[in-house]
């Protein structure tokens, strides 16, 4: 997907909203998780519910890899349903993969080849190497961590250098010249807050890809107040608040109806910044 065709379903659906697909058979109902194909079906459910309010799904590798093959198979089904159904929805592998060169480019056509997603969360940690074979697919994106939503975070992250520069700007500003940004965007937690600011004067023309509102309370307000541009530049992830809503037979219901509240505020706030 191109930057202008990720723009175009915003203006359109009136949201920026991401679904996260972090299923956990441990909290989805128990007539699902007692079913054959547990993983799917919930995973169908909840996309067939919420596809009208999002423009993005972001299944954790993680819940799925936990699970062996089985797991890995769902992944690939809940893949090809989205492609085939919901073409137009941006579908990223949170795989937070990078590794030395030649073991990237074996992640790469992994996620990008094999399993078809549109874009792969990475870490930079080990440099541009690590970074550059997830580049080059035409319409494909790396999503780099930046300044994640976690309280580990400040650890490193926000660690300084001698001319006071913190180790996350470092990363936005040496990955940039990887990079257009018609394909690198950057994880920012919601959490966050006042620092997209400080986001926005290094990389004020990438997306951002913003976890951490509502579970973990981040304010969806505060991320478009310092975080939005123009055109949007924003993905903002919410999981366990909308695919968790219920645990009863409602549950599928219950997401449409987190799934479209979002949705609403974030039309609103495309509103307020003349988007649409």
């Amino acid at each position: 997907m191109t930057r202008k065709e990720l723009i175009d379903n915003i203006k359109r659906k009136k949201s920026f909203l991401c679904v996260g697909l972090d299923t956990d058979i441990k909290k989805v109902p128990e007539h699902i998780a007692n079913g054959p194909d547990p993983i799917f079906t919930f995973n169908k459910a909840i996309i067939d519910a919420t596809a009208d309010y999002c423009v993005a799904y972001k299944p954790n590798l993680a819940f799925y890899e936990s699970f062996g093959a089985k797991g890995w198979t769902a992944l690939e089904k809940t893949v090809k349903y989205l492609r085939e159904k919901y073409p137009d929805q941006f579908i990223i592998a949170d795989a937070k993969r990078g590794d030395i060169g030649n073991t990237s480019q074996l992640y790469a056509r992994s996620f990008f080849e094999h399993l078809g997603v549109d874009s792969i969360t990475v870490a930079p940690y080990m440099g541009q190497d690590s970074v550059s074979p997830f580049l080059g697919y035409p319409g494909k994106w790396v999503i780099l961590l930046a300044l994640t939503s976690n309280k580990g975070s400040h650890d490193f992250q926000l660690t300084e250098d001698s001319t006071g520069t913190p180790l996350f700007e470092r990363v936005i500003n040496t990955s940039r010249k990887w990079a257009t940004p018609d394909e690198m965007m950057y994880v920012v937690g919601a959490t966050q807050g006042a620092m997209f600011e400080d986001i926005r004067k290094v990389a004020p023309d990438n997306f951002l890809l913003v976890p951490g509102v509502g579970a973990q309370g981040g304010s969806l307000e505060e991320v478009c107040k310092y975080g939005m541009t123009n055109d949007c530049g924003l993905l903002v992830n919410s999981s366990r608040g909308i695919i968790y809503a219920s645990s009863g037979t409602d549950f599928a219901e219950k997401a449409a109806e987190e799934a479209c509240a979002l949705r609403d505020q974030m039309a609103t706030e495309l509103n307020k910044r003349g988007i649409i």
